[in-house]
């Protein structure tokens, strides 16, 4: 199979999960501490793969290996509350374009790298991209003029853009430092431990009361919410997905396949139109023409930006 064949495959499962993501937060696991905790302590499944393939790296790398899956924790349950607070296609665009702008700087700062022309290019157009999605016209109703006239703003989407906004960065730092403990250790090995770091943050989460709560009603027997199933055929997208977009970089050229994200942008994008048309409670999304073109711009810009910052 062509690995460009491969890499539309692998962006559309995950923007379909990305989807469901949203759809999640939104109506089955509202709280994004208790869809963090569950999607974390899910990722241990990997050590059915300890007997063959993880080793004790010592001791300063093993806290090295749960410090990277304590940021993973952290970027997950950010970009979560970003969707649960905002629209799943700007926020999406947002993360997916500040991330690798946050991962050149951190590169820059910690490896002493240097920017190209194409590099400056790059980033220049990702910012583009993010400021257009950051200006999106918000959904106007009738309460919300009201508010606006005595003075009450929402400040939902501000607050989105801000948790996402931060998981960029987290995810960022993340991949940077998983980079760095791969040059020294055996990738899956590392890997695992760093998904048993991710395991442990998300236990600090039962020690709020209120929040215990939300992760034991979520995952208790309690919860007749039959849509919990989503949650694990949402990970099995996810996971495939990732799957499929490193085997198509096994097949062809990475700078390529980065590139070829935009693709999953664009399809994230169809998918909500369609879903804002024809069942507008769904998604929560807003819907105009005028802002199905300012997603679509952003998406191109994002998309163009990306593939300068990979050359």
């Amino acid at each position: 199979m062509s690995w460009i064949l491969v890499a539309l495959l692998a962006y559309s499962l995950l923007a379909i999960a990305n989807l469901m993501d949203k759809f999640l937060i939104d109506n089955v696991l509202p709280s994004s501490k208790a869809y963090t905790f569950l999607i974390c302590l899910m990722g241990l499944v990997v050590f059915v793969a300890a007997p063959w393939f993880l080793k004790w790296p010592g001791f300063l790398p093993f806290l090295l290996d749960i410090t990277v899956g304590f940021i993973f924790s952290i970027a997950l349950y950010f970009l979560y509350e970003s969707l649960r607070r905002g629209e799943a296609s700007r926020v999406l665009v947002f993360i997916g374009g500040m991330t690798p702008v946050f991962s050149l700087l951190f590169s820059i700062l910690f490896f002493k790298e240097h920017f190209t022309n194409n590099q400056l290019i790059g980033v220049a157009t990702i910012l583009v991209g993010v400021l257009i999605i950051a200006l999106l016209p918000q959904s106007r109703t009738y309460l919300t003029r009201i508010l606006k006239k005595v003075k009450i703003e929402q400040k939902s989407f501000s607050h989105a853009l801000l948790f996402a906004l931060i998981s960029a960065l987290s995810y960022s730092l993340y991949f940077i430092i998983s980079k760095y403990t791969y040059s020294f250790q055996p990738f899956l090995s590392a890997f695992i431990w760093s998904r048993l770091g991710a395991a442990i943050f998300v236990f600090l989460f039962l020690i709020s009361k209120k929040d215990r709560k939300k992760v034991m009603a979520a995952i208790g027997k309690k919860n007749p919410n039959k849509n919990k199933i989503l949650v694990f055929v949402n990970q099995g997208f996810g996971s495939a997905g990732f799957m499929l977009q490193n085997y198509a970089i096994f097949l062809g050229s990475v700078t390529l396949v980065n590139a070829l994200q935009g693709f999953q942008y664009a399809f994230l994008l169809l998918i909500s139109t369609v879903l804002a048309i024809m069942s507008p409670k769904l998604l929560k999304e807003t819907f105009s023409w005028r802002i199905v073109v300012q997603k679509g711009l952003a998406i191109i810009v994002v998309g163009v930006g990306i593939y300068f910052l990979t050359i």
